[in-house]
């Protein structure tokens, strides 16, 4: 009999450009993932995951040396053909002054992933360093946490190499997993990119605040700048392009404006962040909102045509835009829409592990799927009664119960429970929950809480045998990943969670996902009647969400918070 083969210790990076996080596999099974920013405290940070790192290899009891691959979220070399794909633009009248510094900037791009991997391979001298293409990894992680037999899989983000747009097929059974890539968009055309430009074109910070646009369109009419927006990006039957007369060609470098003179003729001028927002800002936002509703619809409807599938997984960095998830679903092409909890670039660290481990070992790791509390936990934290200056602590018997009291009585609260959760939603570890009964809660949040823009609207987490009687929805959503219509009732008796435009983000829940939560949904419901909180994430506007203790201490500390109920029961106030 042949000696059994050891399974890989593989480890999968996101870093050096933003969001850097890190997975690790270990015996065939996803042991964590965590973000560095949860760690570091530095939102969207780009610095290599180092404390990210030291905790997953600590948890496992492995150093280093015991690392037998490391897989890199980027397959870097492909940069290249984005030097040669450059000289074409020396054609064009609107890309000719753009060629030449885009080719340089790809090839610099290209240097500086040359100089990345030989610093990985000197931090892991036993590993294979081995990069992977970027819409693989989204499209890996996004088809195995769905739990799908067979699924078509849709990546849109700004740029993996040069790829924007990618239409996968996984397929999985028992005897193993496969992957690929059935089409795929290259830059320029990026709905990512249009996104990120007219973001920043609007006041808010690209690749951070697109969120923020989001809720703005609501409050906006399309129509004034829906002819721009219709030129700027136009659907082809595969797919769509842009005009480089308004959104001009990429340069991988900054100080490369991102709309053209004739876009900001033809629409706004620049706001500056601290500018007022007025009706013009959100009619382009709404434009900007239409159009890329109207473009993922379009390639999800392609998704159907290429692949014959009726299940549909999402990923990159558009896949966030919960407004656009929605609409697809309501168009009823699928029969069901799955997003993992972290679609955008810190998931893709887990992507790059499933490759590398589906590599040597032709499956997928187990604990992938439906799995989102993959971070630090920090159960033997002790805050004392004294925890920091200005704040106490006591230790709460029953502490489901004593938390459904105080946010019946109109407190909002901190939770901080358990291990941290992977992507941008807080989904009950590491959450602030407010009743949605209080008639002023939104704007509480937003102005004392979350020192934020009062028009941001906040997400409903719900008892998932419950949701329909309050939101318009046909499937779960268990990572806030959909904005879909409330109902009569919702509108009638929880106000606080329905956007402008008659929607919520909502977020579905179980016992067996979350018990503490489901426990406080429960009992806030038996005291209240309805079985629905506001739920948003653990910490204040530029700040990421708290994955430490301290972290959670400080957010308190200075924010409107009433009260913070750490693990252990402990309760601790200003």
């Amino acid at each position: 009999m042949k000696p059994r083969r050891r399974l890989p210790v593989v480890l999968g990076l996101c870093s050096f450009t933003h969001d850097s996080a890190a997975a690790l596999v270990v015996n065939g099974h996803l042991a964590g993932m965590v973000e560095e920013e949860r760690l570091s405290g530095i939102k969207h940070t780009r610095e290599y995951p180092g404390r990210s790192v030291a905790w997953l290899l600590s948890e496992a009891g492995l150093t280093a040396a015991d690392v037998d691959v490391v897989a890199y979220n980027f397959a870097g070399h492909r940069y290249l053909a984005g030097v040669a794909s450059s000289v074409p633009f020396l054609l064009g009248a609107a890309t000719r002054g753009r060629a030449v510094p885009r080719a340089a900037s790809f090839a610099v791009v290209h240097a500086r992933y040359r100089h990345r991997m030989r610093a990985l391979r000197e931090m892991f001298p036993n590993a294979t360093v081995r990069g992977v293409g970027h819409h693989v990894t989204h499209g890996l992680y996004a088809f195995a946490a769905s739990g799908y037999e067979q699924a078509a899989v849709l990546i849109v983000d700004s740029l993996g190499e040069t790829c924007t747009t990618s239409i996968g097929h996984g397929s999985a059974d028992g005897r193993g997993a496969r992957y690929r890539v059935t089409q795929k968009i290259s830059d320029p055309a990026s709905l990512g990119y249009v996104y990120g430009a007219v973001t920043a074109h609007l006041g808010w910070r690209r690749g951070d605040e697109e969120g923020t646009v989001m809720a703005l369109a609501a409050l906006g009419d399309p129509a004034r700048f829906r002819n721009v927006l219709s030129h700027a990006v136009q659907v082809t039957r595969t797919g769509f392009v842009l005009d480089p007369g308004l959104l001009p060609l990429r340069v991988l470098r900054h100080g490369w404006a991102r709309v053209t003179p004739a876009f900001t003729l033809a629409t706004c001028p620049p706001r500056l962040p601290d500018d007022e927002v007025g009706q013009v800002h959100a009619d382009l936002a709404a434009a900007l909102q239409e159009r890329t509703e109207q473009v993922m619809i379009h390639l999800a409807r392609r998704a159907r045509e290429v692949t014959g599938l009726r299940l549909l997984c999402a990923g990159g960095g558009v896949a966030m835009n919960c407004v656009a998830i929605g609409k697809i679903i309501h168009e009823d092409l699928f029969d069901e829409v799955f997003v993992p909890s972290a679609p955008g670039d810190s998931g893709t660290s887990i992507g790059a592990a499933i490759a590398a481990y589906l590599d040597s070992a032709g499956m997928i790791p187990a604990g992938v799927t439906h799995s989102c509390y993959l971070g630090p936990c920090y159960p033997g934290f002790q805050p004392g009664p004294a925890p920091r200056t200005g704040l106490a602590a006591r230790q709460i018997a029953h502490a489901a119960g004593f938390l459904a009291t105080q946010l019946a009585g109109g407190k909002i609260a901190g939770l901080f429970q358990g291990r941290v959760e992977a992507g941008p939603r807080a989904l009950g570890n590491r959450s602030i929950l407010a009743s949605p009964l209080l008639p002023d809660v939104a704007a509480r949040l937003n102005a004392a809480v979350k020192f934020r823009e009062p028009f941001r609207p906040f997400a409903p987490v719900v008892l998932a045998d419950k949701a329909a009687d309050y939101f318009q929805l046909t499937q779960p959503s268990p990572y806030m990943s959909m904005a879909v219509p409330v109902t009569a009732l919702a509108r009638r008796t929880i106000p606080a969670v329905v956007h402008a435009n008659g929607t919520a983000r909502v977020q579905t829940l179980t016992s067996g996902q979350n018990p503490f939560l489901a426990d406080v949904l429960r009992r806030f419901a038996g005291q209240t009647g309805v079985p629905v909180l506001i739920n948003t994430s653990l910490n204040v506007k530029g700040k990421p969400v708290c994955g430490t203790p301290q972290m959670a201490l400080e957010c308190l500390a200075s924010s409107g918070l009433d009260g913070l109920l750490l693990d252990g029961g402990w309760w601790v106030t200003r």
